[in-house]
């Protein structure tokens, strides 16, 4: 069946049993396929059934199906004209790993964020209604992603949106939906039909022509409680605007597709359908273990195994969650915050020593920054470890709560810089650039996993005011980890190579290729020194007026967005008059793009961020060809 099937039109002639034969088939196919790319396995098996259902139901892509996240959103991909390509997802050049609008008509809202399907669901909704246009807008929501306030928020505001919303409640942690089943189906199915809520909308239009006020509120209240008890649930829902159907079974067809249709022919709404799904549905290893088969590695299909090579190092998160239980453990008020995050930050590591002192926020940055200005402002010393990426969401409390009352909470701020597979929306490209604008901030970079100790360490013990340090996705350098940190002088560099000629100020992890740099331009003769700056805010004013002296180029790398270390580094060396004696001066950085997913080698080479783009740097500042530079050296 699923041969057949090149867009979602061509399921419309199939039987209710050719579409299961369907499903089938295409969870088979995403199995296959993730197994030879890695990526999310399980949440896509959970809404293989869910996915054939929509695109047969509603009329795609002119009804506009928004996928909250979109990691889940594979299946989707296969059955809407990418299934040739499906074997290049997060690979360089090919699908991306999430939706995206440049990739297909089918996909009308990019994602990635959690939480803003139900708001671009109703942007979609309302513009069709006001351009008198046909089509719906339906959002699919993970109940993971309700624990955010933005989707609220949009709830709140569904009712602009009348019938051309549907909301489907991806109930795939069993944390909302009471026992399904065939009468659960039955009741669903008759509380959506067409002739129930003419009835209902009859019934409710006699009533407010007849009954007094305070009759018309008890018949309302009437109408929810009975459809309440009926269907278990849905009470916060019809109290912000929407008409809640469910629960049903998502992996059962035939419970499905007559709810869906009656949704999709209704008058009244908006309307929610609570959907409850299993992770890794129908992939037994991903059904005994929805947390590892979340994301995967590349993996035998037969076995489950992961093909994960044997770590050369400690990962960075995993540095960072053990310094903070060492830090924990000789001081109790230390405590940690995490946005949905736990094993992503390192935070797993300090639950599981100190419980207590842990707190999983869920989606809710904005929440967990402000919870830790609290904390801190009563005495406590809270690290809040939340994505590079994610803390951008919580920016306004960063300012207004944190740095203004100038309080000391600790910010971990993990996949700073590049990412890899996941591409642009998970980069960590612009926290140096947004935190170093403002007052009162320490920013740090580690260099690798001892130094990121150190730093926990000097965050530990810093107090007097806001404080972050920025480190990467995946492995450590292999570097040893000191038996106990040091603490380091707020706003002072090191230097780890010595020479005369080009200084190299490296911020965070580019410490490495900044050293293959400075030897092969030392083969060409030119002296260099590698500094390893450490901070991006305070800047050491003292070491880079030194180099600056010294030296006849200066280059700053950093792995974050123009706006950051370099740009602080050019005003201050314009402030102080230290360019006006012929001092070349280039800054590495980020390009200003958003780089599509790609290996983390050919994004740095892109970028111009690994040591033969230093070195080229270097060359084009002196103007002069390798042999001429060498000659000049020599003279």
């Amino acid at each position: 069946m699923l041969d057949t099937v090149n867009i979602p039109a061509d399921m419309k002639r199939f039987s209710h049993e050719e579409l299961r034969q369907l499903a089938d088939e295409l969870r088979i196919e995403m199995i296959d396929a993730v197994s030879t790319t890695g990526g999310h396995l399980g949440a896509g098996l959970g809404v293989i059934e869910l996915t054939v259902a929509l695109h047969y139901v509603f009329d795609t892509p002119g009804d506009r199906l928004i996928w909250d996240v979109g990691h889940q959103a594979y299946p989707h991909k296969i059955l809407t004209g990418r299934r040739d390509r499906i074997r290049t997802l997060r690979q360089g050049g090919g699908l991306s790993g999430f939706t995206k609008r440049a990739e297909s008509e089918y996909d009308p809202f990019g994602a990635a964020h959690s939480s803003t399907s139900i708001s671009a669901a109703i942007g979609f909704a309302v513009a069709n209604k006001l351009k008198n246009q046909p089509g719906k807008a339906i959002a699919v929501i993970g109940d993971g992603a309700m624990s955010a306030g933005m989707a609220y928020e949009a709830m709140n505001n569904a009712y602009s949106a009348g019938n051309r919303l549907v909301v489907i409640l991806n109930d795939n942690d069993m944390s909302i939906a009471p026992p399904v089943g065939a009468l659960s189906a039955y009741l669903a199915r008759l509380l959506s039909s067409r002739s129930f809520l003419g009835m209902r909308e009859a019934v409710k239009q006699i009533a407010r022509k007849t009954l007094p006020p305070p009759l018309k509120k008890a018949a309302r209240r009437a109408d929810e409680y009975a459809r309440g008890f009926a269907q278990g649930g849905g009470t916060l829902f019809e109290e912000l605007g929407f008409y809640y159907v469910g629960p049903i079974d998502g992996h059962n067809l035939e419970h499905l597709l007559p709810v869906l249709e009656n949704v999709r022919d209704a008058a009244e709404g908006p309307i929610l359908v609570h959907v409850v799904t299993q992770k890794g549905k129908g992939y037994a290893p991903a059904e005994a273990a929805a947390d590892k088969y979340h994301g995967v590695q590349k993996f035998d299909v037969v076995s489950g195994t992961q093909a994960k090579a044997a770590p050369t190092a400690p990962s960075y998160q995993n540095v960072f969650g053990d310094a903070m239980v060492a830090e924990a453990r000789r001081d109790p008020t230390i405590c940690a915050i995490t946005a949905a995050m736990p094993s992503g930050t390192g935070v797993d590591r300090f639950e599981n020593a100190f419980p207590e002192r842990s707190f999983d926020v869920g989606i809710a940055e904005q929440h967990a920054v402000t919870f830790a200005a609290a904390l801190a402002a009563q005495g406590m010393r809270p690290f809040c470890a939340i994505y590079s990426t994610f803390l951008q969401r919580a920016y306004d409390q960063v300012v207004h709560d944190v740095a203004i009352q100038n309080l000391p909470v600790r910010f971990g701020i993990d996949r700073a810089g590049l990412v890899g597979a996941d591409g642009c929306t998970h980069a960590g490209a612009f926290d140096v650039a947004y935190l170093t604008t403002l007052p009162n901030m320490v920013v740090m970079a580690a260099a690798d996993e001892n130094e990121l100790t150190d730093m926990v360490h000097t965050m530990a013990l810093y107090d007097a005011g806001p404080i972050a340090v920025r480190y990467p996705r995946g492995e450590g350098t292999g570097v040893k980890i000191a038996a106990t940190p040091t603490r380091l002088e707020i706003g002072k560099g090191r230097i780890v190579r010595e020479g005369k000629t080009v200084a190299l100020l490296s911020l965070g992890t580019r410490l490495g290729d900044a050293l293959k740099a400075a030897e092969e331009l030392e083969n060409k003769g030119l002296s260099t020194t590698v500094a390893d700056m450490r901070f991006a805010k305070p800047l050491d004013h003292d070491l880079i007026r030194h180099l600056a002296a010294t030296h006849e180029v200066l280059v700053t790398i950093e792995e974050g967005a123009s706006g950051g270390f370099g740009s602080h580094v050019l005003t201050w060396l314009s402030d102080e008059g230290l360019t006006d004696g012929g001092l070349k001066v280039r800054t590495l950085r980020l390009p200003d793009i958003f780089q599509d997913h790609d290996s983390p080698a050919r994004q740095y080479a892109e970028a111009g961020l690994d040591a033969p783009a230093i070195v080229k740097s270097v060359l084009e500042a002196l103007r002069h060809n390798s042999v001429g530079l060498i000659e000049g050296a020599r003279a």
